[in-house]
């Protein structure tokens, strides 16, 4: 397919479309990702299982692979690597134990990829945890919460999605007690 701006090759039997520009100026730029989605759109039943994205403009194969009904993650926030990875696993109908730390509170969402919903939620601002501060035991009693949350509504396996911060302290001690609570990761 070749419009104006836009050049998209769909390679037969692969889940991949390259996207390339033929001189992408500022002022075509909207224009070239127009003409990217509609290219996409086009080709949407060939590349249903779009893992593979090129090009300096990722933003708009991403939202064009949202729209032809890939599961991706917002476009832009995080690497290729990591919205492959959560795309796999929802593909495999797994939900996702997230977790997110500020200096001061400690979060954990189980999340479905599959219909963008946060089916359960635990964190240290609640009134139970408030007072007890940001440490070691707060984050294990937010991983129990947050497991037992899950496990009344019926989640039992999930993987851990500790979402770029290492695994020790705070987030470790999250994960355990996630895991004391029952749920399989």
């Amino acid at each position: 397919l070749h419009s104006g701006a836009c050049q998209a090759v769909v390679v037969a039997g692969w889940d991949r479309v390259t996207l390339s520009p033929s001189s992408v100026r500022p002022g075509l730029r909207r224009r070239w990702c127009d003409d990217a989605q509609d290219a996409l759109n086009a080709a949407a039943p060939r590349t249903a299982g779009l893992l593979g994205l090129l090009g300096r403009h990722r933003a708009a194969t991403l939202a064009a692979a949202r729209s032809s009904s890939a599961i991706v993650a917002k476009a832009g926030s995080l690497n290729l690597k990591t919205q492959v990875l959560r795309a796999k696993m929802a593909a495999k109908g797994r939900h996702r134990l997230c977790i997110f730390k500020s200096n001061k509170h400690i979060y954990a969402q189980v999340i479905d990829d599959t219909q963008h919903h946060i089916i359960a939620a635990a964190a240290s601002v609640e009134k139970d945890l408030k007072d007890k501060g940001l440490n070691v035991d707060t984050a294990k009693q937010v991983g129990l919460l947050a497991g037992e949350r899950a496990k009344a509504k019926g989640i039992e396996s999930v993987y851990f999605d500790r979402n770029g911060f290492k695994y020790h302290g705070r987030v470790a001690a999250l994960a355990d007690g996630a895991r004391e609570a029952g749920l399989v990761f």
